[in-house]
């Protein structure tokens, strides 16, 4: 399937027209609909098939054609994948006010969310997007608690994607 057939918006079309990303993945094909519909969703496909556009594509789009507010977090992905932590207090501040005056997407560690909701006072309380990458993983490193602990802070109307390399029975 071509993404020009996905009900995507121009911008993110031609944005991906420039990077010559035509055809999606098998992942994406059935999974973009299905995100962009508003539905929550478990997903599993092999490291390097596309998983990660295939919920940032269709919540991207979703963030574009909606009236939001900018001073809430309006998605949070939690990845095992460190972007920040560590650091100086400088670069801690700079992430408690880029939180604190509001995100479309917010990334982080589990570790490195709870941290800043403990002590930024952090409002995730309009989320609309709560996508976990890599689940397994963090499931397999013992990130339960810290997970449940992110999602006892977030809005029970919320929609909750959730994308795996591997799925344990």
């Amino acid at each position: 399937m071509r993404f020009d057939e996905l009900e995507l918006e121009d911008s993110l079309l031609q944005g991906l027209d420039a990077m010559n990303f035509q055809e999606t993945t098998p992942i994406q094909e059935l999974t973009i609909p299905v995100i962009l519909e508003g539905k929550d969703l478990i997903a599993c496909a092999q490291t390097g098939t596309g998983k990660t556009a295939a919920y940032t594509l269709p919540i991207l789009n979703r963030l574009i054609k909606e009236e939001n507010r900018t001073d809430t977090v309006k998605a949070v992905i939690i990845s095992t994948v460190v972007v920040y932590g560590g650091g100086d207090g400088s670069l801690w501040d700079q992430q408690k006010k880029a939180l604190r005056l509001g995100a479309d997407v917010a990334i982080a560690t589990p570790g490195r969310l709870i941290a800043h909701l403990q002590h930024s006072d952090i409002d995730l309380s309009q989320v609309k997007y709560f996508i976990l990458d890599e689940a397994d993983r963090m499931l397999d490193m013992g990130f339960f608690d810290d997970i449940m602990q992110i999602v006892n802070k977030l809005p029970k109307d919320r929609q909750t994607i959730l994308f795996s390399a591997t799925m344990p029975p």
